[in-house]
């Protein structure tokens, strides 16, 4: 599967599975074989962080 390039797109496209189909941030990049770190560390770069709470990318104030 290929995952969006695009920050923002990404963040769309990861939030949107961790809510329909992944119960973790961990499940998801497993099944997808995605590099987790890679992932968080995109996603920072436009201040949003995991929270594992929520299982969802939220903006960090």
């Amino acid at each position: 599967m290929r995952i969006p390039k695009d920050p923002y797109m990404l963040l769309s496209f990861t939030n949107t599975k961790l809510r329909d189909e992944y119960h973790s941030l961990d499940d998801l990049c497993k099944s997808l074989n995605i590099d987790q770190v890679e992932l968080e560390n995109v996603l920072s770069g436009i201040d949003y962080t995991y929270v594992k709470e929520l299982n969802r990318f939220t903006a960090v104030f």
